[in-house]
């Protein structure tokens, strides 16, 4: 005979009116939150290109791939933010931190680098658990799912 109450085995508690709200909202927060940090990046990498390519460079990154980096940064913060093609855009946005964390953060010698390097997998968690559960109802991706 069990002791563990049904209601603990169920995945999860139903929602009432009041929190169906705040779940939306919470959705579409943290999508923005997760996002802002890649779009600021990629932005802030077009202001300070040169500089940039020379850090890439100097890790063995060609500099000639700093476009794609760019792009990958802005238009996946965007369509994350907006909610289109939500779960592709963080699956290819964690493997892109991911991959960031090794190239740029691995020197575990420094604290700071290991202090990044964990960012960048937590960002990544975060990322794939968005790609998991979709972008929410506050999004261009559920609008077209109608």
């Amino acid at each position: 005979m069990s002791t563990i109450p049904t209601s603990a085995t169920r995945r999860s508690l139903p929602l009432s009116e009041g929190d169906a709200g705040l779940k939306k909202a919470a959705e579409l927060t943290g999508r923005v939150l997760l996002a802002a940090i890649f779009l600021i990046s990629g932005l802030g990498k077009i202001g300070g290109y040169a500089g940039t390519a020379a850090y890439m460079s100097s890790v063995g990154v060609p500099a000639a791939l700093l476009p794609l980096v760019i792009a990958t940064e802005v238009l996946g913060a965007i369509a994350i933010i907006i909610g289109w093609k939500t779960r592709i855009a963080a699956f290819l946005l964690a493997g892109f931190t991911l991959a960031a964390a090794v190239i740029f953060h691995s020197n575990f010698a420094d604290q700071v680098q290991v202090i990044m390097f964990l960012k960048n997998v937590a960002i990544a968690g975060g990322l794939l658990l968005l790609a998991a559960s979709g972008a929410g109802a506050l999004s261009l991706d559920r609008r077209f799912a109608k």
